[in-house]
């Protein structure tokens, strides 16, 4: 989850780098957010959609969609002084899904990324996380065209525990990408806190 390294150059130390998942159903813009929010060029990787593929992908309502993530996708950004965030974007398609369990080792949290036209497809990703305890927000791309929905009926509509955070935001904008980065690692970080409480309770 967590990680330190110094510099050697001139003996500074970087204190934190947390490790952060961003989720979601197939074609919702985890690899746009990851993207945004990157001040590093993210790896990707990413293959063109076959026509073998449509027989296992459902393509439905991302029918601009071309390629998709068969690994993950990798970048990086600095918070503020001392605070790094390394994120992991999974694959959306089911016959990927073995990949989470690795990519989600020493994760502090995730991002799950909800398509309101096509809410259905991030009940996977919040099952995945509420059973291992990891602490997530969702997070709804506003998708141009999509009705308008607030987080309180998101919240309802995913029947998520209470108090789990649900943000409106933008994936391809930096600084909405950025506000739902700090509000997770906010709630994470009152996740952790209250468990440690509770273990010495």
């Amino acid at each position: 989850m967590v990680s330190e390294h110094s510099d050697d150059q001139d003996g500074e130390t970087t204190a934190l780098a947390l490790k952060i998942l961003v989720a979601g159903g197939f074609g919702v813009g985890k690899t746009t957010l990851v993207g945004a929010v990157s001040e590093i060029r993210p790896l990707r990787t990413e293959e063109l959609l076959s026509e073998a593929g449509q027989l296992v992908d459902d393509t439905e309502g991302v029918d601009q969609k071309v390629t998709t993530t068969v690994a993950m996708d990798f970048g990086r950004i600095t918070i503020r002084s001392g605070l790094s965030l390394y994120l992991f974007g999974t694959p959306g398609q089911d016959r990927f899904w073995f990949l989470w369990d690795e990519l989600s080792q020493g994760a502090l949290g995730a991002v799950v990324l909800a398509d309101t036209r096509r809410l259905e497809d991030c009940f996977p990703a919040v099952d995945y996380f509420e059973h291992r305890h990891i602490p997530f927000v969702v997070a709804v791309n506003c998708f141009t065209g999509a009705r308008s929905y607030g987080a309180g009926d998101v919240s309802r509509a995913l029947d998520l525990d209470q108090g789990t955070p649900v943000v409106l935001c933008d994936a391809r904008d930096r600084d909405s990408g950025k506000e739902v980065l700090i509000r997770l690692v906010e709630y994470a970080g009152r996740m952790h806190t209250a468990r440690l409480l509770d273990s010495v309770g």
